[in-house]
């Protein structure tokens, strides 16, 4: 037999993944999982790359690429692979290169192009492997067969998948069209190993003719791929000879044993006829192949028999010897065939990324998690609203301070405004609230010029890519900055929105403040600076009076509703739904994630008795309000109105109130700064990425640029082959980025409302880089935002934003579509090298 071919196989060159990865998995899980867990993970998947890209041309071992195409496809079921913005850069494995200029290369900033490109040297390190095999031995022929047959699966499988995944112009090795040749190829040989060792077995000679017919039409198959115009020159020079050879082989070995096969049938007329064309094939395959010693002792057998054939014929027989195409057609049985890609092919390997959930998982528990928040939200909103109007409403009829004055006592404090100012005081006072509101602006100066840099990144990378198009004309031909940054700008918009909500928030806190600090400062002051504040209090009527008895009933009221109110809030707030198992169950067994059905029915059960609980609070509150004011007007009437010590210390009751609402405003603001700040450094962190992949793609174009002005000035340019036109003529066409992506419809829409909210819901995923006039071909994932709450419950605008919903991650489901443009590379680092 002779020896098999083997692909070559593609070259990358050096490139850090362990930064980008960790911003990206920081931004991505985003909810409580540290990216420092993972670094160690990271820094082994480098290690793994490094190896499965340089190790593989020792061709010794297959154990580790398969080590790191495992961890990718992990690790691309796990974070949005979409937004890898590192930009892998692969040479063309059959590019044979020149004096004048590098290989052909492609570079795009996608999971699914490394992974396609690993698969791929995977396969040709497998026909290596086979192909240095003796076949001498039981094991050798059994390895030989199962590695040509996976090669040829995983060739079959970059066919189907490939423009799916890079999504653009490829480079040669890895068009359609080639795979199918290498597909075809690899599985003719395949079947040459099993007729092999059918022969070697001694197997019936009817059964080696089949799986030799069969080998014959796969290497016809593989033959006429081969010999396409566009593909010929990509092959070494020896690879179409040899492949026809092989195919005049398996034809004459087909009709030799078929012949066989005619002696023990006694039809000496066909014996001979298929015995001719075996000789007439067989030495024609010897003479395309200098191999010694190929197809040698067929030959020789072959023309044995003829002869003693033709001697019993001419003496015995007298049979009339029909044309070989008149022939019946040898049975062909097809033993070799494409294997399917395995599941997992490192044996005994640990998954580097186990504790990354999936990211249909992930992507369900967000939504879970903010669902869960707006209803949270929405009941602590009703219950904050309702104690709101319930305090100004008492501040308004000066209670609970107009039914403690002590008859008689007119230096002594009622019992409220004592504990209030005790409260005040213990917080801290006017002094704390003034701590808070001055760290206000330092927080938002941060987040500003985190933004102010993001979006500095974003400008310079665009003048840059559009003075080189001024200067370049139509060869610059990648695709426009403003095409790609069109999500960033967007999502740089809406953070600016927020920060400029967050600003006129914080002017009505400190209006607020304003108009309430005289008396939340005579409030942390000592009760006798209270007291001699006051006016004096007249002469109070007896405490047995029946509306008074009755309000300070219904004080007690008040005080048990705004406790258990406060219980409630306490309640809504620790409420826990973990849905992750539940989520991974579902994952496992339909492939999918209904979250809205699943979340749904867990948060129906868990905050429906709270949901309840509110909603009878409310409706207690409306009867109690109207008790409340049907019992001081009757006071007031007895009394003959309201006196001044009882509307100053009203507005004292006003000024507590204000400080509550003011301290956890401001506590709240400050912590909304500073989870806006991690959200804003890993929206630059996702922008730094991309710039930094784009300036590495500007580069490679660049140098392509370059080399094609060298060879131009060097000689003539020579005649390319046809499958090279573009690349010699016009190199860059190699170096396309993937077609834009716009926003989703929700986000423009969402976009194009404004909205006075400065603090909107829960993160979501990281904002992508979509360009308009293109089908996005995952999934939505919105930009993240700061953790919704309500610091200003009495503001005039809506307490939430909904995002687009969360959807179920598919990876790499693009949709078909014509003229499309290519996909977004990255940009440069945003901190230039001096």
């Amino acid at each position: 037999m002779a020896e098999l071919l083997f692909v070559p196989f593609k070259k990358s060159s050096d490139v850090d993944i362990v930064k980008p990865l960790k911003n990206l998995i920081q931004a991505t899980y985003n909810t409580g999982e540290s990216t420092e867990d993972y670094t160690d993970a990271l820094n082994e998947l480098s290690r793994l790359r490094a190896n499965a890209v340089w190790k593989v041309f020792e061709k010794c071992s297959l154990d580790t690429i398969y080590s790191y195409y495992d961890a990718l496809v992990c690790l691309e079921s796990k974070i949005p692979p979409q937004e890898v913005q590192i930009p892998f850069k692969w040479k063309d494995a059959f590019d044979k290169g020149s004096i004048f200029g590098g290989r052909m290369s492609l570079t795009i900033s996608s999971l699914g192009y490394e992974r396609m490109c690993i698969l791929f040297n995977m396969a040709a390190i497998q026909s290596a492997v086979a192909a240095q095999q003796t076949l001498d031995t039981e094991d050798s022929l059994k390895l030989a067969a199962k590695l040509l047959q996976q090669s040829a699966g995983i060739f079959t499988y970059l066919k189907a998948n490939i423009m799916m995944a890079v999504h653009q112009e490829t480079t040669p090795d890895l068009n359609p069209e080639t795979l199918d040749a290498l597909a075809k190829l690899m599985l003719a040989q395949a079947q040459e190993v099993i007729a092999y060792k059918c022969i070697r077995d001694e197997m019936k000679e009817s059964m080696v003719a089949k799986v030799c017919a069969q080998c014959e039409e796969f290497y016809t198959d593989a033959l006429r791929m081969m010999q396409k115009e566009h593909l010929k020159p990509l092959w070494e020079r020896d690879w179409i000879p040899t492949v026809a050879a092989k195919q005049m082989a398996f034809r004459g070995l087909a009709h030799y044993y078929q012949s066989l096969v005619c002696r023990s049938n006694k039809a000496v007329g066909e014996e001979i006829s298929r015995l001719q064309f075996a000789v007439e094939q067989l030495k024609g395959a010897q003479s395309r192949i200098t191999h010694p010693g190929f197809l040698q002792e067929q030959v020789t057998k072959a023309s044995r028999n003829l002869a003693e054939a033709n001697k019993d014929n001419d003496f015995i027989y007298h049979e009339r010897i029909p044309d070989v195409k008149q022939l019946e057609p040898i049975s062909r049985a097809a033993i070799a065939k494409p294997l399917p890609l395995q599941d997992k092919w490192a044996q005994g390997g640990r998954d580097l990324f186990a504790n990354l959930v999936p990211m249909a998982v992930h992507q369900a528990l967000q939504a879970s998690s903010t669902r869960k928040s707006e209803l949270v939200n929405a009941e602590i909103n009703k219950l904050r609203d309702a104690t709101q109007l319930l305090n100004s409403i008492l501040a308004s009829l000066n209670l609970p301070a107009c039914i403690e004055s002590e008859a008689g006592d007119s230096g002594c404090l009622p019992e409220s405004i004592r504990s209030k100012a005790k409260a005040v005081r213990e917080a801290g006072g006017v002094k704390e609230l003034q701590r808070l509101m001055a760290e206000l602006p330092e927080l938002l100066q941060r987040n500003t010029d985190i933004l102010d840099e993001a979006e500095r990144l974003l400008r310079e990378e665009a003048e840059a890519d559009a003075s080189l198009r001024a200067q370049f004309g139509a060869r610059w031909s990648r695709t426009e900055s403003a095409k790609l940054t069109e999500a960033f700008k967007a999502n740089a918009t809406k953070y600016r929105q927020i920060i400029d909500n967050a600003i006129r928030a914080d002017n009505i806190v400190q209006q607020k403040y304003a108009q309430h600090k005289d008396n939340i400062a005579l409030l942390s002051g000592n009760e006798g600076d209270i007291n001699a504040d006051l006016p004096e209090a007249p002469e109070n009527m007896s405490n047995d009076h029946s509306a008074l008895r009755t309000l300070k009933s219904l004080m007690d009221t008040v005080e048990r509703i705004k406790a258990e109110r406060d219980g409630i809030e306490a309640e809504l707030k620790d409420a826990t739904i973990d849905l992750r198992e539940k989520f991974l169950s579902a994952l496992a067994a339909d492939g999918a994630v209904d979250e809205p059905a699943l979340s749904a029915a867990a948060l129906g059960a868990a905050l429906a008795p709270l949901q309840r609980r509110v909603q009878e609070t409310v409706q207690q509150q409306q009867n109690l309000v109207a008790d409340i004011q049907r019992a001081h007007s009757a006071l007031m009437e007895a009394r003959g109105g309201a006196s001044g010590r009882d509307e100053a210390l009203g507005k004292l009751c006003a000024a507590y109130d204000a400080f509550q609402d003011l301290t956890g405003n401001l506590k709240e603001g400050v912590k909304f700064y500073n989870d806006l700040t991690q959200l804003l450094v890993a929206f630059q962190n996702k922008v730094s990425d991309f710039c930094f992949a784009r300036k590495t793609e500007k580069d490679e174009l660049l140098k392509d640029l370059t080399q094609e002005a060298a060879r131009g000035s060097a000689r003539p340019a020579p005649q390319p082959p046809q499958h090279h036109a573009d690349v010699v003529d016009e190199p860059v066409q190699v170096k396309k980025e993937a077609p834009p992506r716009p926003p989703p419809p929700q986000a423009a829409a969402a976009s194009a409302q404004p909205s006075a909210l400065p603090y909107p819901t829960q993160p979501q995923g990281m904002p992508l880089p979509y360009a308009a006039g293109a089908a996005a071909p995952y999934p939505y994932y919105a930009a993240p935002m700061p953790a919704m709450y309500n610091p200003y419950a009495t503001l005039p605008y809506p307490h939430h934003v909904r995002l687009p919903p969360a959807q179920a991650y598919q990876p790499y489901q693009y949709p078909a579509q014509q003229g499309y443009q290519p996909p977004p590379p990255a940009g440069y680092n945003p901190y230039p090298q001096q």
